[in-house]
This record gives C-alpha cells, sequence and structure tokens, in this order.
C-alpha cells in the first residue's frame, strides 16, 4: 500500500499540481546532478587532482564504500515537498521562523552575499535565479527545504522556504517505524531482543541504499524520507556525499543512485553501436565531460526493493532473516546530459558485467 496518494485518487486541481511538482523535479533532478557530480570533477581538476571515480562494485546492494572525504567533491542535501509540511511536524523537521529565507536571517547567518538589493523572488521556483539562489546556500550544513508557498498568493507555487534546516528524529526510531510498517515488529523496535532491534537498524540502511555506517547528510537524508512518509503527499530527498561520491534521490520511485563513469573510445564504441548511434552522436548528447580521449558520463542505479522490505501480503507479523536481501538492482543507465530532449537514457549492464 502506498504512503503517498496515487494519482488516480486526486483532484483535477491535485493531478494539475502533482503533474507541476514533476516537472519542477525534473529540473531540479538536472541541477542536482550538474551541482554534485559534474562541478565536483571540475574542481578535482582545477585543482590537479586524479577524481576518484566510483567502482561499480560499489553500487552493488550491501556494498561497503571506502571510508573517505574528498575534498573537492561537492555535499548537498535538500528535500523538496510537493505540499507543504504542517507545523506540528517541526519537533523533528526543524523549521523555524529564525532559519525562513528572509534577508534578515540570510544577512545574519552570512550564507548569501547580499550585494545591493535584495531580491525577495530569487526564493521561488518559477524566479530566473532561483538555481543561483539555491547554489549559493548549498553549502550550508544541514537540509534546504522546498516547498509550496503557503501564501496563497500563486496556486501551485514553490519555494526555497528554509536554510540551515536539521533532520533531529533518532536513527532508531526511524528504523522502528520501517520494522513495524513491514510487520517486523508490533510496537518497539527491541521487542524481539537487542540483537533484533540492532538487526533492524542495519536492515533500515539496507532499505535506502546505504552501508550501515553511513552518517552524516546520508543519514540525515534517510531519516528524512522515513519521516515525510507520514504527510501522505510525494517528496523527493536528494543527498550528495563527498565519501560516495553520488547523487542519491529517495523519492517514492524509491532510491537511485547517479556517479560519474569515464568510458574509453573503445566502450563508447561499442555502447553507441548497441543503441543504434554513431560515436559522435552518443558524445554529443552524453558526455559530460572529456579526459583526454576518455568519455565522462552519469550513470545511475535504480534499486528495487524485495518481498521482504514490502509489505506481507497477509499483513501479519514475521520473522526477519537479516542475511536476506532488501534491495536489488532494478536499472542500470547512462542519463543524456543536462538539455538533451531528444534521447532517453541508454540501458547497459555494467555492475555486474
Amino acid at each position: 500500500m502506498a504512503y503517498w496518494r496515487v494519482r488516480e485518487s486526486l483532484s483535477q486541481k491535485d493531478k494539475l499540481r502533482r503533474s507541476y511538482y514533476e516537472l519542477l523535479r525534473d529540473q531540479l533532478d538536472d541541477f542536482m546532478l550538474k551541482y554534485t557530480l559534474i562541478d565536483s570533477y571540475h574542481r578535482f581538476r582545477d585543482q590537479k587532482v586524479s577524481y576518484p571515480f566510483v567502482e561499480m562494485r560499489e553500487l552493488k546492494p550491501r556494498a561497503r564504500i571506502p571510508d573517505k572525504e574528498y575534498e573537492c567533491q561537492k555535499s548537498a542535501l535538500v528535500i523538496f515537498v510537493e505540499d507543504i509540511i504542517p507545523p506540528e511536524h517541526k519537533k523533528y523537521i526543524r523549521f523555524f521562523d529564525s532559519n525562513r529565507t528572509t534577508k534578515k536571517n540570510l544577512q545574519f547567518s552570512r550564507s548569501l552575499p547580499l550585494n545591493g538589493k535584495f531580491d525577495r523572488n530569487r526564493k521561488y521556483f518559477e524566479s530566473i535565479k532561483f538555481f543561483d539562489f539555491v547554489e549559493v546556500l548549498l553549502p550550508v550544513d544541514f537540509a534546504l527545504l522546498i516547498q509550496r508557498d503557503p501564501s496563497g498568493v500563486a496556486k501551485n507555487r514553490y519555494s526555497l522556504s528554509h536554510f540551515h534546516v536539521k533532520i533531529d528524529w533518532p536513527i532508531s526510531d526511524a528504523a522502528e517505524d520501517l520494522a513495524r510498517t513491514l510487520r517486523y515488529i508490533s510496537k518497539d523496535i527491541y521487542e524481539k531482543g537487542d540483537k533484533m532491534g540492532e538487526d533492524l537498524q542495519k536492515k533500515f540502511f539496507e532499505y535506502y541504499g546505504l552501508p550501515a555506517m553511513a552518517g552524516g547528510r546520508r543519514s540525515a537524508a534517510i531519516v528524512a524520507a522515513q519521516y515525510l512518509r507520514r504527510l501522505g503527499c510525494i517528496t523527493t530527498v536528494y543527498a550528495g556525499s563527498s565519501e560516495s561520491r553520488a547523487l542519491i534521490r529517495i523519492s517514492e520511485r524509491g532510491v537511485s543512485k547517479s556517479v560519474l563513469m569515464r568510458l574509453i573510445p573503445a566502450e563508447v564504441n561499442s555502447i553507441a553501436e548497441e543503441q543504434g548511434l554513431t560515436p559522435r552522436k552518443f558524445r554529443a548528447n552524453f558526455e559530460v565531460a572529456r579526459q583526454g580521449k576518455n568519455s565522462i558520463v552519469i550513470f545511475q542505479t535504480v534499486y528495487y526493493l524485495t518481498d521482504y522490505a514490502r509489505l506481507p501480503g497477509d499483513g501479519k507479523l514475521r520473522d526477519l532473516n537479516p542475511d536476506l536481501n532488501w534491495l536489488t538492482v532494478d536499472a542500470q543507465l547512462i542519463l543524456p546530459k543536462t538539455g538533451v530532449k531528444a534521447y532517453p537514457p541508454l540501458p547497459i549492464n555494467v555492475i555486474y558485467a
């Protein structure tokens, strides 16, 4: 059973909002890929540091990621909500008047270089300066919150309403919430013993495609994604990590990870031939950077929940076997570069090749 309202159950007004949200999310997808991946690559190059391409084994479910932070890799955490987060949720999603994107708050935090007149409209998604505004605030600690504008001035208007948003829900509570939903427990995460409680917390990380020891923005992202399920609307959480060198995206469609991948000319020729393209067309539409004769592209892994990570058909309590996988690879894709409209993502098999 979906935790959000499916399109068929929406009014015509809400269907329009859903369509608008998804259109804006496509734009935000492109921006986040550019910021976390492509801009990071150029930052490495500018610093004359070799880019640490992700090994395909790191994208397998339950894979361990090297515990190393890369200074040149850009990090980010963004929450994009289809509707409005009601004020009763401020206990765990910390958005207050003090961290609204107002001129006074931004000046106080020194997060935004305010030169000359402050443009109040730049926080709205419709503004031509919106993504410039987002980019300035992304390095700020914690998360940015984009949600529907509650002012009622314009229908379906979205704004970057808050910055420095802290996710203050304990991981154990998030794991308990998921385990209860999946019917591994009835109430408390430790009701079947400490070992079971620890295993459920590890499986919570696996459910969202992360190693159990992941911290920082990645752990905040999955806790936020789990908590926001209680809103009953679509939400999307983006997490860019300096350790994983990936953009993690969590939405109603599940989890995906996008990374940069290097292709030598022979691989470009082979992929282009398989897809019915010339190497020149492939490079023109999918190459986001060049490294000598090699092409740099964006590779995305989409994950799929197994039956063990879904609500059982009979709704009865069940036993946990921590050895069983909760996540599997569903799709492997090379994404077209930003602005390309004529070509869809290209399916490719490299993780298990």
